[in-house]
């Protein structure tokens, strides 16, 4: 597996699991390591000032089978009203995919979604785990507000949007659980690796 510095202290690890990876790296606390992030198709190592990255961190790097976690990863279920004005795509995305909009929530709350990174804002989980038959290209044009609590599809991914903002991901519904809370600690709902059930309202 190729390593990669992007800085004096960033080391990018290409991995087909990222957050997998990232959380074993964290639970092994490993002296070197300040933290480690998911990323799209890999993740970001940051060592402490002054610091490599040792043997054992190499090798858990490089491992073709990192060992199982110390943790198993944690259940959240969000509650989530499908369709209507909570979720205004819901029908074009239920055509797409050639099933009623009942179906298309079925079918969206009936699999189970592991966060894959966090970005775009805080609190912003990537999942993984949408059905195929819902996956959809981003909007033409984009929204230029999205409201917080929104639930979307991108592409394969399926996230909640913590805060109001512009986006172009098809919004299917929408939920009140809070996503981010800077004086809740931890401040994000979910975090890499997270298994997540949306349970329809």
């Amino acid at each position: 597996m190729k390593l990669r510095w992007i800085s004096e202290r960033g080391l990018v690890v290409p991995h087909d699991h990222p957050a997998d990876l990232a959380r074993r790296v964290l639970q092994a606390g490993f002296a070197e390591v300040e933290d480690c992030a998911g990323a799209e198709g890999g993740v970001l190592v940051h060592l402490l000032p002054g610091h490599e990255p040792g043997a054992a961190l190499l090798h858990l790097l490089q491992a073709s089978d990192p060992p199982e976690d110390t943790l198993p990863p944690r259940l959240v279920e969000i509650p989530v009203r499908y369709g209507g004005a909570d979720g205004p795509d819901l029908a074009e995305l239920a055509a797409r995919a050639g099933v009623s909009e009942a179906e298309a929530a079925a079918l969206h709350s009936g699999a189970e979604y592991r966060v894959a990174f966090l970005g775009f804002q805080p609190g912003f989980a990537y999942l993984f785990g949408t059905p195929a038959v819902l996956a959809a290209p981003r909007l033409a044009t984009p929204r230029a507000r999205v409201p917080a609590g929104s639930l979307a599809v991108g592409g394969p991914y399926s996230a909640i949007y913590p805060g109001a903002a512009p986006g172009g991901w098809r919004i299917i519904g929408r939920t009140e659980q809070v996503l981010f809370d800077p004086l809740r600690d931890p401040p994000a709902l979910l975090a890499p690796g997270d298994r997540v059930r949306f349970v329809p309202q």
